[in-house]
């Protein structure tokens, strides 16, 4: 369906897979990762902790050199501290 809620996303969040929150093709879907991210929290009652861990889980994916990965990580670490 086109229903939110029946999107596997939450589900396999819940089963211990490195989940990961992405946009796409901005110009395309005309969307936000904080317009996505927004609609994962209302659908799924999702908190900052857990949008920590879908941005983490992204950086550690994330096709860059792991030295770059190291400091996106800590970067999101430290926005989310001060959230």
């Amino acid at each position: 369906g086109e229903d939110l809620l029946d999107h596997p996303f939450d589900l396999l969040y819940q089963l211990g897979f490195k989940v990961t929150v992405n946009t796409d093709n901005r110009l395309m879907s005309d969307t936000t990762l904080s317009q996505e991210l927004a609609l994962l929290s209302d659908a799924f009652g999702y908190d900052l902790d857990d949008l920590e861990v879908f941005q983490l889980n992204a950086a550690s994916a994330a096709f860059l050199p792991l030295e770059d990965r190291e400091e996106l990580t800590n970067a999101i670490i430290a926005g989310f501290a001060d959230a």
